[in-house]
């Protein structure tokens, strides 16, 4: 444990450590996708769960199941899809056995804007995570092992 400024830590140099760096990373990365959304009216999250939604097609998830697969709170998610059905975006229809749950789908519209939006972010990904060049994919992979999903 060394004292640097006063902070006792682990580290010796502030960059050395992972979350300090995922942290500065994430926020970088999360600024360039918000610029990529902004000509589609919709917010990083909002493109996350419409994309999930078109992803999983005719399988008419639920709100927990969209959650679950997109990796976000229940609670927020309820929020945010509020406000793409709002916008005209997805549709919530009753569940046949569950009468709490809603079946989630995307409309025509949701569906053709999924499959704009996801080229710029796409395209995003691929400029921001450039620097990897080769090592994208074992990228993908190690971050896959801390996925708590």
């Amino acid at each position: 444990m060394s004292e640097n400024h006063g902070l006792r830590t682990e580290f010796a140099n502030a960059d050395d450590s992972t979350g300090l760096v995922l942290w500065r990373v994430t926020n970088a990365w999360q600024a360039a996708q918000r610029q990529a959304l902004r000509t589609f009216g919709l917010t990083h999250v909002q493109f996350v769960l419409l994309a999930s939604l078109t992803w999983l097609g005719t399988d008419s998830p639920t709100q927990q199941q969209l959650a679950h697969h997109a990796g976000t709170d229940p609670m927020m998610t309820s929020q945010v899809l509020r406000a793409l059905e709002n916008k005209g975006l997805i549709e919530r229809r009753p569940h046949p056995t569950d009468g709490r749950a809603r079946l989630l789908a995307p409309t025509q519209a949701g569906r053709t804007l999924a499959n704009q939006a996801v080229i710029a972010v796409e395209a995003c990904d691929r400029d921001f995570f450039a620097a990897l060049g080769q090592e994208r994919g074992r990228f993908t992979t190690l971050l896959a092992k801390i996925d708590p999903r």
